[in-house]
């Protein structure tokens, strides 16, 4: 509706949960002429970026073979997909594209326009069931005489996090309409879904899954999203080239390790967005998003957007892709005419589901 009356649009992700309604969204915008800009905030990342820029110079070659990995963190997973407001597919989605969509559009972005041919997936629920409840364990943390014991007690999580003076996520999910503190933080937990034991929630979505992706030139791409780390969004990538190894841990350091001279060299990443301390959330992202959406609003360039329409619609519809492979235990094989209709920007609201 917003760009029918010629909006632009920023939006979060994901854009939808259901690839028809993606491929709606992104018709309308283009048929409105409008800027989409969706909150993939990881592709204005300066180390994602810098990785882009060593793999388009040929830094290690041909590409062979992506490691990607996203730790979720164990008391993330267990805030925001077991007690949180992401825990049920059925009231907001599944957990790779609540999640990680950020991860699958990160690899087509390194890609460029390389084609996905084809793509597996498993993944599961583990360990947040009734079957693994501690005996003596109680419906409620606070009231827990077991809780002692337990890494996801939520009087752990949160109440101590209010005791060291932490009051913003994911404290500040508790009470987002008061002053956080530990009355109004215990008031939440006994009676509010995040005061619930683990094992005793209607939580439904995977913790762990992998996807397995081949794409043209038999190029093939590895991905893992675990909720039991201790690293906390903080994705871990190995890039395995025909002339070198690409490797990035952390937000702030690319190394590359050539294979000829057998000499690392580290990239050294400068992050402005961390010193804006407003927008500094996602490792800085945040900032660049913000800042290349206006300029593009302000200049008219659509091109300073990273993650317009038709790239976020290609990363969905790969999610998407990947979880009826997971479903249905089966390698999901790609259709011609997905690619033609992206490339064509031909899609529209009556076309049918391409994979």
């Amino acid at each position: 509706m917003f760009a029918k009356r010629g909006y632009h649009i920023l939006l979060e992700k994901p854009m939808s949960v259901t690839p028809d309604d993606c491929l709606e969204i992104v018709s309308v915008c283009l048929e409105s002429a409008v800027l989409l800009s969706v909150c993939h905030v990881l592709r204005y990342s300066p180390a994602v970026r810098k990785i882009k820029e060593l793999i388009d110079s040929g830094a290690i070659g041909d590409v062979i073979h992506i490691q990607h990995m996203e730790p979720v963190g164990f008391y993330h997973f267990a805030h925001s997909f077991v007690r949180g407001n992401w825990c049920k597919e059925s009231e907001s989605s599944f957990s790779l594209l609540a999640k990680s969509c950020h991860d699958i559009d990160l690899i087509l972005y390194w890609l460029g326009n390389r084609r996905c041919l084809k793509v597996s997936s498993f993944g599961s629920l583990s360990h947040f069931s009734s079957d693994n409840k501690p005996s003596g364990a109680t419906a409620r943390c606070l009231d827990c005489p077991v809780e002692q014991q337990c890494p996801y007690s939520a009087k752990r999580i949160y109440l101590d996090m209010v005791r060291q003076g932490c009051v913003g996520w994911p404290v500040s999910v508790l009470c987002p309409t008061s002053n956080v503190d530990i009355e109004s933080v215990t008031l939440a937990l006994q009676t509010g879904p995040y005061g619930r034991c683990v094992y005793s929630c209607d939580n439904d979505v995977c913790t762990n899954q992998v996807v397995n992706m081949e794409f043209e030139g038999g190029l093939t791409v590895a991905f893992s999203m675990v909720a039991f780390t201790e690293r906390l969004s903080q994705r871990i990538t190995t890039i395995s080239g025909s002339k070198g190894e690409l490797s990035c841990n952390n937000d702030s350091v690319v190394r590359v390790f050539d294979f000829l001279t057998q000499k690392e060299t580290v990239h050294h990443v400068d992050n402005a967005g961390l010193r804006v301390s407003s927008l500094r959330a996602h490792g800085g992202s945040d900032y660049y998003l913000i800042k290349d959406f206006v300029a593009a609003i302000a200049s008219g360039d659509a091109a300073l957007i990273q993650s317009g329409p038709k790239e976020t619609l290609a990363s969905h519809l790969l999610v998407f892709a990947a979880e009826q492979a997971r479903k249905e235990n089966r390698i999901v094989f790609f259709k011609e005419e997905w690619a033609e209709k992206l490339a064509q920007g031909t899609m529209g609201p009556n076309t049918a589901t391409p994979i």
